[in-house]
């Protein structure tokens, strides 16, 4: 009995099929999925410290909330420097929002001298505009309200569902056995080991990138002049999680305390230049060098599934995507049948 092979066109069909239905799956189940998948993540990068004291003889229940605990010790602290930065832009506003009238009005009678425009009829103008977009406007504040629920939820469910997953944990390596029969324990061992060190290494990766994005930012707006230039330049470097707007509107406040401030163009020409070159650095030196050497994967890939996980699950995506990515390489490492897939995502341009 002789056994047909696939044609070409039968794999080509067939890896469309694979590609339609998973992004199907992510797509339509991305609420829940975007919870595990953070939940994972914190999960695996807590796992060493729970592990060690374990090892010291503390109870694995007793470990885990030491290890969460540990977790939002620096997270409190970014909150409370944050909280501390604004408080100083507040003081700060007293002395701008003086200037920013002065601004408005002058802006006012520029338009008045060299445009015959009325400031009754900019009044009115204006008016038309905001009854014009009052209803995208309750449209965009509907999305931004949900998408605060939803993050809500995730900072409260994240956290449980990380203690969950250490706590079963050997629960779960024992599934993974049985979902793969076929391989060897030592090999789902060793997969399982270097996805935790993959999360690591993508964690670790990601706070060099936006500690050196917001040192950056910071130095250039400190050597302008710019008041809060610490806040502004951190404030930008987590706004870079949104692409392409994110960096306009982490700009946007800078450039205008910039105008106000010194009155003159040449400074948010300033702030423009800093924030576009640090950008700059950021997509093609920064990010490859701390994440995707880590995860040991191209570029291109790195690319790839930035903006496909944007498309199918916003920010969140493109946050996780790359991680998993890296479990993917990981996994085609191991396997020879996967061999063209390693070449595709490695760093070995040879």
């Amino acid at each position: 009995m002789h056994t047909t092979l696939p044609t070409p066109k039968d794999i080509y069909m067939r890896a469309i099929q694979y590609v339609f239905f998973t992004s199907a799956i992510l797509y339509f189940g991305r609420d829940i999925l975007i919870l595990l998948s953070f939940a994972l993540l914190i999960s695996f990068v807590l796992y060493p410290i729970c592990s060690w004291l374990e090892k010291k003889g503390a109870s694995r229940i007793v470990a885990i909330l030491v290890s969460i605990l540990l977790l939002l010790i620096p997270a409190v602290g970014l909150v409370v420097l944050a909280v501390n930065q604004f408080a100083l832009f507040q003081n700060e506003w007293a002395r701008i929002e003086p200037k920013l009238m002065e601004s408005l009005a002058q802006l006012s009678q520029h338009i008045i001298t060299n445009y015959s425009v009325s400031q009754d009829q900019q009044i009115q103008w204006l008016t038309q505009t905001l009854n014009q977009s009052s209803s995208s406007l309750i449209n965009y504040l509907l999305k931004v309200m949900y998408s605060s629920t939803f993050t809500l939820t995730l900072l409260i469910l994240v956290p449980v569902f990380a203690v969950l997953i250490l706590y079963y944990r050997h629960m779960l390596v024992v599934v993974s056995y049985r979902l793969f029969p076929k391989e060897k324990k030592e090999d789902v061992r060793n997969i399982l080991f270097m996805t935790v060190t993959a999360y690591y290494n993508f964690i670790k990766g990601m706070a060099i990138v936006y500690a050196a994005v917001g040192v950056l930012n910071s130095i250039g707006l400190l050597l302008l002049g710019i008041p809060n230039a610490i806040f502004f330049g951190f404030a930008a470097a987590i706004l870079t999680f949104i692409p392409y707007i994110g960096i306009m509107i982490g700009s946007l406040l800078p450039i205008a305390i910039a105008w106000i401030t010194f009155n003159s163009i040449w400074y948010p020409i300033g702030v423009v230049f800093i924030f576009a070159f640090v950008q700059y650095l950021e997509a093609n030196v920064i990010f490859p060098l701390a994440v995707s050497n880590r995860l040991k994967i191209n570029s291109l890939a790195t690319l790839v599934v930035i903006i496909a996980g944007g498309l199918l699950w916003g920010v969140a995506g493109m946050i996780l995507f790359v991680p998993f990515l890296g479990i993917t390489k990981l996994i085609a490492d191991q396997h020879p049948r996967m061999k063209t897939l390693s070449i595709l995502l490695g760093t070995d341009v040879k």
